[in-house]
């Protein structure tokens, strides 16, 4: 957890910091081990993508299923949230994704956190390959607002009416999570449309990749919605990190990730310092969370934990 040097400020808080599993291993062992090391390493949450392969990548290439993997690590954890970031709407019905989050839930004993969201372009590829349908950009909104009303209401234990595009869903969830009104439910996206949607209905926006100024843009128009309907509704990030243990550390790694012809779209490289007073950044623009996919060498994930994770 990152804090800032002066925690009597109005504008500062208290970050929450997770990394994300190396789901696109296809090996369980390995991401069981790294939820177990993150655990250990002070983190404050796991998060796990969901994809049947890797976005933008062939078909053959590994990637395990989130909710069942995520069963497994709340099984082989004590203290850390767990959570997905994010399961598309598309891919599950509303039922069942209540019913595996709730399980989840369960299982761990109130750590459980369902990040949803409507998916990409990039994601096409996998609905081709496994039969999934899809959906306008209107539609796909419209899908992700009624299921994550539909979850919410039957994590309370009621049923949920029905939409256009979600049915009746009368329930109930038995055994039901362990927290009263279930899991927190993050939607996780960028057009104005849908964090008006979290503000609305969920219990917390995501913003993928944004620069604070950016993130603060959107972490505003979140409380300002948010208070409008009479609710609160946190704001959380997440990214890609390339971390050296000094700015020319970074930059090597840099161009060695260039040679091999890896992408660096959205990627945030820097050294630790930098990184660490980008955390500053983003929870002063509002971010309660800080969820960070690790690139580069393998023992990233120890130096992210000496940077950022402060007990």
């Amino acid at each position: 957890m990152v804090t800032s040097p002066d925690a009597t400020a109005p504008s500062t808080r208290a970050i929450k910091v997770g990394v994300v599993l190396p789901m696109f291993s296809g090996d369980p062992h390995k991401v069981l081990s790294a939820a177990v090391q993150a655990e250990d390493l002070g983190f404050d949450g796991v998060f796990a993508f969901d994809h049947f392969f890797p976005p933008g990548r062939a078909p053959d290439r590994p990637s395990l299923e989130v909710f069942t993997t995520l069963a497994a690590v709340a099984a082989s954890t004590r203290r850390v949230a767990l959570g997905t970031l994010v399961t598309r709407a598309i891919l599950r019905p509303a039922g069942m994704v209540a019913k595996l989050a709730s399980t989840i839930d369960l299982i761990s004993g109130g750590r459980m956190i369902l990040g949803i969201g409507t998916g990409d372009p990039i994601d096409l590829p996998e609905h081709h390959a496994f039969g999934f349908h899809d959906l306008s950009v209107i539609d796909r909104r419209t899908h992700l607002a009624e299921t994550v009303a539909a979850v919410k209401s039957l994590f309370r234990g009621e049923p949920y009416e029905g939409g256009d595009l979600v049915p009746r869903l009368s329930g109930p969830l038995l055994p039901p999570p362990v927290r009263p009104g279930g899991p927190p439910v993050w939607i996780g996206a960028q057009s104005d449309q849908v964090v008006r949607i979290a503000a609305a209905l969920a219990d917390g926006w995501n913003g993928w990749g944004l620069d604070p100024k950016r993130f603060r843009l959107k972490a505003d128009l979140l409380a300002e919605e948010a208070a409008g309907s009479g609710r609160e509704a946190e704001a959380t990030w997440a990214g890609i990190v390339l971390v050296g243990e000094d700015e020319a550390e970074a930059e090597r790694l840099l161009e060695r990730r260039r040679s091999r012809g890896m992408p660096d779209d959205g990627l945030w490289c820097g050294g630790t310092d930098r990184l660490a007073q980008r955390v500053r950044e983003l929870g002063e623009a509002g971010a309660t969370w800080t969820v960070i996919v690790p690139a580069g060498p393998p023992d990233r994930v120890k130096l992210l934990a000496e940077s950022l994770v402060t007990g």
